[in-house]
């Protein structure tokens, strides 16, 4: 019976595709190609859910959302101003500028096609920098006056500072979907393109130790501006699923700093002759002989650097020796604890000419130290009056240099880039003749991510 009853099924299903097999396949071609024109119109239609990418990046440090990165910040907003690489600045959101009053009042010319993540239309009412010592005028939607109490020149580069309002929204290509603080300090931000196709998720570490195990465990993507690619006993150069990008960060210039009050550096000769022996190269970085970065606008070219010549720093010393009522010289060298093996490097240097040395670590700029090596930061702009003029609590080395003094002031009070150049020319010049400081390399920076 049962056999029967299968036999019966089989014909049924048989008779049934004779008869309606064409009818069958016409549909079936129908509904494959309803199927993909709907894919198709839904990639058009809906493009967010089509091509969806997610990147999550490992930043070193602790931010507010008043500091983060301007890697990350350049990606929500924009600012009036952009900078070239020169320090130049150009139009940005603003497409022109006048400056009136003998540089203390700027005006700016906003363009009229520029909006908010959030679609609202750019005017001058939502401009909301908040400058000190400024006073700020509207006289129409699309203009914006800035009136300083002083002439500064590098105001043009200030503005380049991305806009915002309230609720983290700009006007860049990416806008912020969410953000996760641990009392005031970000712990992740998470970007989404203005077009929908990519997510960026930044998420924050406390160490360098800690992005690393991060990136080795794949809980992110890539992890960003690293100073070395060492993990545990090997190196991400060493991961097969990893690739590494070495690049310079001219962002911050390590120097080997003078007190200039101490009774044996307040030389001008010991110092020169300290200048002469450091390493014309270091592994860490890029060499810099002078304050600016090489591709600066204020650069001046040809100057006498210190290229290393031992013969010529023991001539030096001795004719320091010459006139010290003691004949034996020592230094404490102090070094932040990423900055130990360049310590070690040059007080070996030190110590071969009859310099006694020794090094201590310390973790931030010590209130009083005879030689430190660390780094300052730099502004697009050539404009380095808080360093080295004498009356500023940033001179750490203690500079006082009345000519350095008078240029610094003339060179953040004049406009004109031509005579900017001749100025930090003449700075240049000065600053490396009666050296507060060795300037020493651009860092390297690293970043890592998976194949």
């Amino acid at each position: 019976m049962i056999t029967i009853r299968r036999r019966l099924i089989i014909w049924l299903i048989k008779a049934y595709i004779r008869k309606m097999g064409k009818t069958i396949l016409v549909y079936f071609a129908i509904g494959l190609l309803v199927f993909f024109a709907l894919r198709l119109s839904f990639k058009y239609v809906y493009p967010k859910y089509a091509s969806y990418q997610k990147e999550t990046i490992g930043v070193v440090g602790a931010y507010t959302t008043d500091d983060l990165p301007p890697n990350i910040l350049y990606k929500i907003s924009k600012g009036l101003t952009t900078i070239a690489q020169d320090g130049t600045p150009k139009p940005d959101v603003a497409w022109d500028w006048k400056i009136e009053d003998n540089g203390k009042t700027y005006t700016f010319y906003l363009r009229t096609n520029i909006y908010f993540s959030d679609n609202e239309k750019l005017t001058s009412g939502l401009i909301n920098y908040d400058f000190s010592d400024v006073t700020i005028q509207r006289p129409n939607k699309y203009t914006i006056v800035f009136k300083l109490k002083s002439a500064y020149s590098p105001f043009l580069i200030t503005v380049s500072r991305p806009i915002f309002k309230k609720g983290f929204i700009g006007i860049g290509s990416y806008k912020v979907k969410n953000i996760d603080l641990n009392g005031n300090f970000v712990e992740s931000i998470e970007l989404v393109s203005t077009d929908n196709k990519k997510n960026l998720v930044y998420e924050f570490y406390p160490t360098l130790a800690s992005s690393k195990t991060a990136f080795a465990l794949s809980d992110v993507s890539k992890i960003i501006d690293i100073p070395d690619v060492n993990f545990k006993k090997t190196s991400f150069y060493n991961f097969k699923n990893a690739n590494v990008n070495k690049k310079v960060n001219y962002t911050q210039l390590v120097t080997l700093f003078y007190n200039t009050q101490d009774k044996n550096l307040s030389s001008k000769t010991l110092r020169e002759a300290l200048y002469y022996t450091i390493p014309n190269q270091f592994e860490e970085g890029v060499r810099n002989f002078g304050p600016f970065p090489p591709f600066s606008f204020a650069v001046q070219e040809g100057l006498n650097t210190y290229q290393q010549d031992i013969p010529h720093a023991k001539l030096l010393l001795e004719k320091f020796k010459s006139t010290s009522p003691s004949a034996k010289i020592s230094l404490k060298l102090n070094t932040l604890p990423y900055h130990k093996k360049i310590a070690e490097k040059i007080a070996k240097i030190w110590n071969s000419i009859g310099i006694e040395t020794k090094i201590q670590t310390v973790d931030k700029v010590p209130s009083n130290f005879q030689v430190f090596i660390g780094e300052f930061t730099l502004s697009p702009d050539p404009d380095q009056y808080v360093l080295w003029h004498s009356d500023q609590i940033n001179n750490i080395a203690h500079y006082s240099n009345l000519r350095i003094d008078k240029l610094l002031e003339d060179g953040r009070q004049t406009q004109d880039i031509e005579e900017r150049k001749k100025i930090y020319a003449d700075f240049q010049k000065y600053i490396v003749s009666d050296p507060p400081a060795s300037f020493l390399f651009f860092p390297y920076l690293y970043d890592v991510m998976r194949k």
